[in-house]
C-alpha cells in the first residue's frame, strides 16, 4: 500500500475517493483534469454518484506502475484535500 490509502496491486495503483455529493465528485474530476493535462498522464477513472474510482498505471511502459503514477497519485490527493479542506 502507498500513502493516503492508495492500494498497490503490483501492476497498478487504486483508490476510491468519497465525497458528500455528486457535484463535489464532479468538481474533483474537473479540478484534477487541469493537473492531469499538465502531467500528460491520464488515469482510468469512473464516477458513480459521490465516488470517484481511480486506477493508475503506465500503458506506455507495459501496463506497470512508474514514477508518473506515484506523481499523479500525489496530485490527486492534493486536489482532494484542497476541495475537502479549503483554506
Amino acid at each position: 500500500m502507498t500513502s493516503n490509502n492508495w492500494v498497490n496491486h503490483q501492476t497498478y495503483l487504486e483508490k476510491t475517493f468519497h465525497f458528500n455529493s455528486f457535484l463535489k465528485a464532479i468538481e474533483f474530476m474537473n479540478d484534477a483534469s487541469k493537473e492531469i493535462e499538465i502531467l500528460n498522464h491520464h488515469p482510468e477513472w469512473s464516477n458513480v454518484y459521490n465516488k470517484v474510482h481511480v486506477v493508475l498505471r503506465t500503458h506506455d511502459a507495459g501496463n506497470r506502475i512508474t514514477d508518473l503514477d506515484y506523481r499523479l497519485a500525489e496530485v490527486l490527493d492534493k486536489v482532494f484535500e484542497k476541495l475537502e479542506h479549503p483554506r
